[in-house]
């Protein structure tokens, strides 16, 4: 395999696993929190009364909620990407 080859593979698992993260938050309720990645200017003031910022940066903030729904909420205060956070993967914890 060439160089070409590698760097073309990793950028399509990336683009399908972001892909599948993102759908993920868009369709379902698993995961506890989000982070929303480059949020709009007056995002948090839209943010439902639910939701808790647990953390953030420059470019991102990281969301927690009990209630259902997190993806679609964040999505209509304006989130452009939507990732899962907090869930506890696929091994079982001990």
């Amino acid at each position: 395999m060439t160089i070409r080859t590698w760097i073309l593979s990793f950028a399509i698992v990336l683009t399908g696993w972001v892909g599948l993260q993102l759908l993920v938050m868009r369709f379902t309720d698993v995961a506890p929190g989000a982070v929303v990645l480059f949020p709009a200017e007056n995002f948090i003031a839209r943010l439902p009364t639910n939701v808790a910022i647990v953390g953030g940066g420059a470019n991102w903030i990281a969301l927690r909620s009990d209630g259902q729904n997190l993806g679609k909420d964040l999505y209509a205060a304006g989130a452009w990407v939507v990732l899962p956070a907090g869930l506890p993967g696929c091994l079982p914890l001990s």
